[in-house]
């Protein structure tokens, strides 16, 4: 436990105004909610979630071979993304661990930007600047503590970001655009990214700038979003949590299992690992067996205690063949139990059980996500 108080965004009095529920996430304060986690997660999913995201880190990679460098490290061919296409990538270390998964975006062939999580910051930094090219053709620069991020998620987040910023800064799905001369003067760029599976954008702004263009998108018509629901979203879509659904040796607690030391192929992504080029730790994503264990969905086929991190899962004869790494009720889905985890020689459609209490086991079916 840090000694230090936890960082507050630039978004932190607009927090407090809407009267939101503060916690400690990663040394960041932040809401984990304003009315409640259904509430906000249904609203994103019907309408617009706005979440306060500037907990993310926000760095630039610059160079006349910056493209091919980033792929030497990456488990996506950077080379293959033009501008100005976002892509999905892995970074793991030589024994073939995920350190941390970033969103870059490719500004044009010499610029890249990426979002590393946010208790990884400074570990990718560090990971980063030790694998620089020794002729300095290649520079890095952390905008992390100077950027505000804001993530605008859900059907109507087009109609609400013209209604704020005015026509001409839409970004399509997985693009990236500078923003330019707008209704509220404020710069930056937007990424038609986000954490959802819901059409969006994720907003890049100056710290100064970020209060008031939150103001304007909840005014017009943004439902403000906390953690809560940012989790039982990106769950529902089968989206990994770094620390979460894969944590780097180093960093994993004392006394835990390795669990959660994994590689690209044992968290069975469906994006984000290209085997046609070479990077840091491909040895160990190709080498693997048939039944060794990977990332699956499971989905309750009957009640009981809901599933959740940490909880068995097994054969209907009771053999152990894995854990689950996440789970809680699925709001769009009639709050119905589903988790994803680790589980070994299962494939889609499989009957197991889910130890969710010392007395009740519970019958689930393995499925790929996303779930809905």
């Amino acid at each position: 436990m840090s000694d230090h108080p936890p960082v507050r965004t630039a978004l932190f009095e607009e927090h407090v105004r809407l009267d939101a529920n503060l916690v400690d996430f990663h040394g960041f304060e932040l809401p984990i909610w304003y009315t409640s986690i259904k509430e906000e997660h249904l609203a994103t999913r019907s309408g617009a979630g706005l979440f306060d995201v500037s907990h993310m880190g926000s760095f630039r990679f610059k160079g006349s071979n910056v493209k091919a460098w980033l792929e030497t490290l990456a488990t996506q061919r950077v080379t293959a993304v033009d501008a100005p296409r976002c892509a999905y990538t892995h970074f793991l270390d030589e024994n073939g661990h995920l350190i941390d998964d970033m969103i870059f975006a490719v500004v044009n062939d010499h610029e890249i930007l990426g979002v590393p999580n946010a208790s990884m910051i400074e570990v990718m930094w560090e990971w980063f600047t030790r694998h620089l090219p020794a002729d300095g053709s290649v520079q890095l620069e952390n905008l992390s503590d100077g950027t505000a991020i804001m993530a605008l998620q859900g059907p109507q987040a087009k109609s609400i970001l013209e209604a704020a910023l005015g026509e001409g800064q839409h970004a399509p799905r997985f693009k990236w655009r500078q923003l330019t001369a707008n209704d509220l003067d404020v710069s930056g760029w937007i990424q038609g990214t986000g954490y959802t599976g819901e059409a969006g954008y994720e907003i890049f702004v100056p710290n100064h700038e970020a209060p008031a263009l939150w103001r304007a998108l909840v005014e017009s018509g943004a439902t403000p979003v906390g953690l809560g629901a940012r989790d039982t979203l990106r769950l529902e879509k089968g989206y990994l949590l770094s620390g979460v659904d894969f944590c780097w040796p180093p960093l994993d607690e004392p006394g835990n299992d390795g669990f959660l030391a994994r590689n690209s192929w044992e968290t069975n992504t469906p994006f984000g690992l290209d085997l046609d080029h070479e990077f840091i730790g491909k040895s160990h994503v190709t080498s693997h067996g048939e039944d060794d264990a990977r990332w699956w969905g499971i989905k309750y086929t009957e009640k009981g205690p809901l599933p959740r991190p940490g909880k068995d899962v097994q054969r209907l004869d009771g053999t152990l063949i894995g854990r689950l790494t996440s789970g809680a009720p699925a709001p769009s889905m009639d709050n119905i139990g589903i988790g994803i985890g680790y589980m070994s020689g299962v494939k889609e459609g499989d009957e197991v059980l889910i130890v969710a209490s010392p007395r009740k086991s519970v019958k689930a079916v393995v499925v790929r996500p996303p779930f809905c």
